[in-house]
C-alpha cells in the first residue's frame, strides 16, 4: 500500500494566471445609490482548480450616500465562492469532478487522487476525502449556520438576493448548479445533473421558496434557463445579469497578453538594483550643513 504523507503537500506555484473578482451589487440594497470600488483587496488566496492553479482576489464595494442608513457599509464579491469554497484552497470544479467520479464512474478515492495528481493537482488522498464531504454536504441543502447567515441578513436587509451559477468540471458532461446569497456570500445549495431542463431547475428551487425568505432581487449570468427558473419561482424580484461575468467576457480576450506583459515586466524591473535607504541619522554618515546665523545689527 502506498503510504500517504501525513501533513499538505508542499505547494509552490510559478506561473499563476490571477482572477479578480469585483463586487457584483451595482446599487445599494437599501438606499438604490451606485456603490463604490474599494482598492484593498478583502481576500486573497490561491486556488488549485481542473485548468491549473490561480491567483483568487475579491474586490468588495461600499456605500458613500451619507443619507444611507448603512452608509460605509462594505459589500463583497461573493463569486469567489463560486470558485472557491471559505477557507478551502480547491476549486468548485475539483470537487464537482471528485463527485461525479465516486458517484458515477464508482471510483474509489485513492484512483481519483492519483488522476488528479496526474493532471498535475497536489493533493493526497486524505484531502480528496474531506472534498468529497464538502460536495455532499453542498448537495445537502441548509444547514443551521447558513440558515442563521441568511436569516442575519434578512434582520439586517429585509431580504436576501439570490444567484445561480453553473460550472462543468473539465472533461464531463454533467453541470454543477450552485445556489448563493449575494450579500451575505453564502453558498446555500447545489444540485448536479449531466442534463437538466428549466422545469427541473425550478422544481429544485421550490425548496428554497419555502423559506420564505423576502426577496430583493436575483441574479444569474445571461443562460436563459437559469434565469427562467428564477424569474418562475421569484417573479416579483427584479432580475439583474451578472456583471462579474460580463467584465469576465470583455477581459477574456486580452488576459494572455495581459499575464505575458506583467511576467515582462516582472523580469525587467526584477533586474534594477534595488532602491538604497535612507540612513542619515545623528553621529551616521555625512550631515546637511547648518545654516549661517544672521549677525543682528546694533540700532
Amino acid at each position: 500500500m502506498e503510504k500517504q504523507p501525513r501533513h499538505r503537500l508542499h505547494r509552490e506555484f510559478t506561473e499563476l494566471k490571477r482572477l479578480i473578482v469585483e463586487c457584483e451589487l451595482t446599487t445599494c440594497p437599501i438606499c438604490g445609490e451606485p456603490l463604490k470600488s474599494r482598492r484593498p483587496w478583502h481576500m486573497h488566496k490561491t486556488v488549485q482548480t481542473m485548468k491549473g492553479p490561480l491567483f483568487l482576489v475579491g474586490k468588495s464595494k461600499e456605500c458613500v450616500n451619507p443619507a444611507c442608513p448603512k452608509a460605509g457599509k462594505h459589500y463583497y464579491a461573493s463569486q469567489v465562492w463560486l470558485i472557491s469554497l471559505p477557507k478551502s484552497t480547491y476549486g468548485l470544479d475539483v470537487l464537482a469532478f471528485i463527485g461525479w467520479e465516486h458517484e458515477h464512474a464508482h471510483r474509489q478515492l485513492v484512483e481519483i487522487q492519483r488522476e488528479l495528481n496526474r493532471r498535475g493537482l497536489l493533493v493526497n488522498e486524505r484531502n480528496v476525502g474531506k472534498l468529497y464531504r464538502q460536495f455532499l454536504a453542498l448537495l445537502g441543502g441548509v444547514q443551521e449556520p447558513t440558515r442563521r447567515k441568511l436569516e442575519g441578513t434578512v434582520a439586517q436587509y429585509g431580504g436576501v438576493i439570490w444567484a445561480i451559477d453553473a460550472l462543468q468540471p473539465e472533461g464531463h458532461g454533467s453541470l454543477l448548479y450552485v445556489l448563493y446569497e449575494v450579500i451575505s456570500g453564502t453558498p446555500v445549495g447545489a444540485i448536479q445533473q449531466e442534463h437538466l431542463r428549466a422545469n427541473e431547475l425550478t422544481a429544485w428551487l421550490g425548496s428554497y421558496q419555502e423559506m420564505l425568505y423576502p426577496v430583493l432581487a436575483t441574479l444569474s449570468d445571461g443562460e436563459e434557463m437559469i434565469e427562467a427558473a428564477l424569474r418562475n419561482c421569484w417573479p416579483q424580484a427584479p432580475h439583474q445579469h451578472c456583471q462579474a461575468h460580463f467584465l469576465s467576457n470583455l477581459a477574456e480576450a486580452v488576459i494572455d497578453d495581459d499575464d505575458e506583459l506583467r511576467q515582462d515586466l516582472r523580469n525587467g524591473v526584477g533586474g534594477l538594483p534595488a532602491v538604497p535607504k535612507n540612513t542619515r541619522e545623528p553621529g551616521n554618515g555625512p550631515q546637511e550643513p547648518k545654516k549661517a546665523k544672521k549677525k543682528k545689527s546694533l540700532p
